[in-house]
């Protein structure tokens, strides 16, 4: 059983840096594999980024590679996606997501944090 709270969303100019956080409550956060996911309005929801148990099995989306880092600290029970150089094309809602295998696809993901809005201006 885990619940997953997203903090750290705004309002940011292109070229702009934000970091998302993802608290967790639960005992058995540090077992999940921890994703990133997006949903602009009028779209389906992608995976962004992904981050095994131990920092390990790191996935991002071809869109994101080279601008957005996720990591964990599984002490503090959060996960986070740090965000640089951010494109008005990465404005949506930000959800945090955990599953039980490595994976990217949406459907293997049982627990969804309410989501956080970033938004990027040109």
């Amino acid at each position: 059983q885990v619940q997953l709270v997203e903090s750290g969303g705004g309002l940011v100019q292109a070229g702009d840096s934000l970091r998302l956080s993802c608290a967790a409550s639960g005992r058995t956060f540090s077992t999940y594999y921890m994703g990133w996911f997006r949903q602009a309005p009028g779209k389906e929801r992608e995976f962004v980024a992904g981050i095994g148990r131990s920092g390990g099995s790191v996935m991002y989306v071809e869109s994101v590679k080279g601008r957005f880092t996720i990591s964990r600290d599984n002490a503090k029970n959060t996960v986070y996606l740090q965000m640089d150089r951010l494109k008005p094309e990465d404005t949506a809602v930000y959800y945090c997501a955990a599953a039980s295998v490595v994976t990217l696809r949406m459907s293997n993901y049982g627990y969804w944090g309410k989501g956080t809005q970033v938004t990027v201006s040109s």
